[in-house]
């Protein structure tokens, strides 16, 4: 599996009664046997507040490479695909509680997570 690109963002609210503006869509697109497949991860923008009690990230941007900046929604997709490969399977997962998204976090290498985001900035692609 070779990774190509992690961003992320936040939803807006397509129309004044939606709640779309409560929640952060974070993506990871990779090419796996010829073909290429993302990653969508939405989660309540809420937990960003709380990235500090469960990773090393307290400010954003989480990293900066020169010139470029990645933030914490944009690496979420990315560490939930590291830690656990068998989400390339997948196309979209919803993360609801507070405890589920901690559990992206917990044990992670933040140093690899470092070296794949600043491939990917660099538009150098990453195996895993």
């Amino acid at each position: 599996m070779i990774l190509k690109a992690c961003k992320g963002y936040e939803l807006e609210k397509a129309l004044p009664n939606t709640s779309e503006d409560f929640f952060n869509r974070s993506e990871v697109t990779f090419t796996e046997g010829g073909s290429e497949k993302t990653l969508h991860v939405l989660y309540v923008r809420y937990f960003e507040q709380l990235k500090g009690n469960f990773s090393p990230f307290h400010e954003d941007p989480v990293f900066q490479f020169g010139s470029k900046e990645v933030f914490f929604r944009d690496i979420v997709a990315l560490a939930a695909l590291v830690k656990n490969p068998e989400l390339r399977n997948r196309k979209r997962i919803y993360v609801s509680t507070e405890k589920e998204f901690a559990s992206i976090f917990q044990d992670l290498d933040y140093e690899k997570l470092k070296s794949i985001a600043e491939s990917l900035e660099n538009n150098k692609g990453y195996e895993l």
